[in-house]
């Protein structure tokens, strides 16, 4: 996994995205408004809220959803070490195909940051 590779996939779920709000605007449009409202700081902050999002990412095995928070949690701060306990709740949590998902949102990470 590379910075590109990761950087490619985030552009096709872009893609894939815009195409479903041309199909269907209110709800994409909705989606949205909920994604930018449940990110935003607040008591809890953007994150650590992208970490949860991640942890739940792992736990329902959505490999473009982790790819997006993974990305996300890195651009508002986050740490390896912090990607890593979050990542630990996610396979207590979610057992061994959490354990899968873990690794590729580490190495997500990794090549995010080229910390490898």
């Amino acid at each position: 996994m590379s910075e590109q590779s990761i950087s490619n996939e985030l552009k096709s779920m872009n893609l894939r995205f815009a195409t479903l709000g041309k199909a269907l605007p209110q709800a994409m449009g909705a989606f949205r408004n909920l994604m930018s409202e449940a990110s935003k700081s607040g008591n809890l902050s953007t994150r650590v809220k992208e970490l949860m999002a991640l942890a739940i990412a792992v736990h329902k095995g959505c490999g473009d959803c982790i790819l997006f928070h993974v990305s996300n949690a890195k651009s508002h701060g986050a740490s390896r070490e912090e990607l890593a306990e979050t990542l630990a709740v996610a396979i207590e949590m979610g057992g061994g195909p959490a354990a899968v998902y873990a690794g590729k949102a580490l190495a997500a990470y990794d090549a995010l940051t080229n910390d490898k």
